[in-house]
C-alpha cells in the first residue's frame, strides 16, 4: 500500500522538479527548529520552490490533501514560528533569493523572500542606498516581514511594517495577490500590507516584497556612553529623544552583558551599564547634535563617552552588540539561550528594566538585559539548562513577570520577535475581544487552518 506521504511526494514532484522536494532525514531535522529554546518537530516533507507559481502549486496540493504548510527562511526566529508542530510541508524559500529590481529614483527595491538583509545591503551600496531594518541576525526579508522585525535602527527609520510598500502573497487556496502598490501613500481600500506584515505565515506565503530604502548618510558617528546605573542610562535616552536629537540607534547593554561582550569580542570596554549610540546626518549638523547630547548625558551622570567616526571602529562596536547573544551562548556551554522581548511606552521603560533586573536576581538566573531603548523595547538574555526542570520553570516565571508588567502598563508581550508559540498564551490578555477579530480573519482567509497552524493563537479545529 502506498503511504500518504508517498502520494504527497508524488503529487509535489508533479509540479516541482524532483530535486526540489525532499524527505531526507537531515533536511527534515534542519527544518524542525529555529534559534529558540522551543522543542523541535519534524516536517513530513520540505520543498524548495523558485517561483510564485511553484509556491502556489505546492499550496494547492496541500489544500487538496488538507496538509499543513509552514514557510521557512533561515530559521533565525525566536518564538518557534517555523517549527512544524502539525508536521506537513515546510516551504523553504532559500532558492527564491533574487534581487529583482532596484528602483533607485523611487527609493524602492523588489526582492524575493529568500534574500537576506546583508545580501540586499551589499547590492544597494552600489547605488548609494541601504535598507534600514537591522534585527541583528542575517535574516531573510520574507521572514522579517512575517514577524514585523525591527532592531537597532527602528528609533529613526521605523520597523519592517513601515518599509513594506507591496507584497506578493500566495493565499491558502493558491491564489496570488498583491497587497499594495508603488505609491508613497494611498487611501484606497483596506490596508492589506499592515494585515499581512506580522502575520507569521498564518494568512499566506510571501513570494515577493517591494521595500523602501534610504540614501546612505553623508556622515555617521557612533558613541559608547557609560553610566553608574541602568536607570541613569534610560533616563538619558528619554531626555535625548525629548530634545529632538535625530538619533539613529540607541542600545542599552547592562553590566553583566558588557562583561560577556569583553570576553567574547576581546574588547576592553568599561563593564558598567552602557549605551551604544549612532547618529546619521551631515557633519556640521551632527557636530551640533553631539554637543547638545553631551550636555544631556552629563546631566544623567554619564561617566565616560567615547566617539567613533572610523568605519572599522564603528563596525567593531556594533558587531560586539550584535554578537552578544552568541557571547552568552559561548560563555555558558551546555545551556540554551532564551531571549525575552517586551515593549512599553518610553515613560515606563526604566521601571520595567529595574523590575526585570530584580526578578532575574531573585530567581538566580544567569542572564543580562539589553534593549533598543529608543523605542521602549528591551530583552533579557537567559541561559537555561534544558534538562533542569526547576530552571525551566524559573525562566518561564521570569518571562511571565516581565510580560505582565508590560501589559499592565500599556505595553506588548512582543516588540519585534513575534508571537509564534512562545507568546501565544498572552494574546487574549493583550488584545481582549480584538483576538476574536483576528480569529475571524484567519478563518476567512484559511478556512481549513492549514497555514502555519497554531501559531499566534490556538486553533479550535486543529490540534
Amino acid at each position: 500500500m502506498i503511504s500518504t506521504n508517498e502520494k504527497l511526494v508524488t503529487a509535489l514532484r508533479s509540479v516541482l522538479p524532483e530535486k526540489q522536494v525532499t524527505i531526507n532525514q537531515t533536511v527534515l531535522e534542519q527544518h524542525s527548529k529555529d534559534e529558540s529554546y522551543h522543542a523541535s518537530s519534524l516536517p513530513d516533507i520540505v520543498v524548495f520552490p523558485t517561483t510564485a507559481e511553484e509556491v502556489s502549486n505546492t499550496i494547492k496540493i496541500a489544500e487538496q490533501n488538507k496538509v499543513p504548510v509552514v514557510p521557512f527562511g533561515v530559521g533565525s526566529s525566536l518564538e518557534g514560528h517555523v517549527i512544524p508542530y502539525d508536521q506537513g510541508i515546510t516551504i523553504d524559500f532559500s532558492l527564491m533569493n533574487k534581487i529583482i529590481e532596484v528602483k533607485e529614483s523611487d527609493f524602492l527595491v523588489r526582492v524575493q523572500p529568500g534574500v537576506t538583509r546583508s545580501q540586499l545591503n551589499k547590492e544597494l551600496k552600489k547605488y548609494g542606498l541601504f535598507f534600514t531594518v537591522d534585527p541583528g541576525a542575517d535574516a531573510t526579508l520574507g521572514g522579517m516581514a512575517a514577524t514585523n522585525a525591527s532592531g537597532t535602527t527602528s528609533v529613526k527609520y521605523g520597523v519592517m511594517r513601515d518599509q513594506v510598500r507591496d507584497l506578493e502573497v500566495v493565499l491558502a487556496d493558491g491564489t496570488v495577490i498583491h497587497t499594495g502598490n508603488l505609491a508613497e501613500k494611498s487611501s484606497s481600500g483596506y490596508h492589506l500590507n499592515g494585515l499581512f506584515v506580522g502575520s507569521e505565515g498564518t494568512l499566506g506565503c510571501f513570494t515577493e516584497l517591494t521595500l523602501r530604502v534610504y540614501g546612505i548618510p553623508e556622515h555617521i558617528m557612533a558613541a559608547r556612553a557609560t553610566f553608574p546605573t541602568v536607570n541613569d542610562a534610560v533616563a538619558a535616552v528619554v531626555s535625548i529623544l525629548q530634545a529632538g536629537i535625530p538619533i539613529a540607534r540607541v542600545e542599552l547593554v547592562d553590566e553583566p552583558s558588557m562583561k560577556q561582550v569583553n570576553v567574547y569580542s576581546e574588547t576592553a570596554y568599561k563593564e558598567q551599564p552602557t549605551l551604544f549610540l549612532e547618529f546619521h546626518g551631515n557633519e556640521a549638523g551632527l557636530k551640533q547634535d553631539v554637543e547638545f547630547m553631551n550636555e544631556i548625558v552629563a546631566d544623567h551622570h554619564c561617566e565616560k563617552i567615547d566617539f567613533e567616526t572610523d568605519n572599522a571602529a564603528r563596525t567593531q562596536l556594533w558587531e560586539a552588540r550584535h554578537n552578544l547573544a552568541y557571547a552568552y551562548v559561548h560563555g555558558n556551554p551546555g545551556k540554551k539561550l532564551m531571549v525575552t522581548d517586551v515593549c512599553l511606552p518610553i515613560s515606563e521603560l526604566a521601571g520595567a528594566i529595574e523590575h526585570a533586573r530584580e526578578a532575574l536576581d531573585s530567581l538566580s538566573l544567569t542572564g543580562g538585559i539589553v534593549g533598543h531603548v529608543g523605542d521602549g523595547n528591551f530583552h533579557a538574555l537567559l541561559m537555561i539548562d534544558m534538562n533542569d526542570s526547576d530552571e525551566l520553570k524559573k525562566a518561564d516565571d521570569f518571562n511571565e513577570k516581565i510580560v505582565m508588567y508590560a501589559l499592565e502598563r500599556g505595553g506588548t508581550c512582543t516588540g519585534e520577535h513575534g508571537v509564534g508559540v512562545g507568546k501565544r498564551k498572552y494574546q487574549e490578555k493583550e488584545h481582549g475581544d480584538g483576538l476574536l477579530v483576528m480569529e475571524k480573519i484567519k478563518q476567512a482567509l484559511d478556512p481549513d487552518m492549514l497555514l502555519n497552524p497554531n501559531k499566534i493563537f490556538k486553533q479550535k479545529n486543529r490540534g
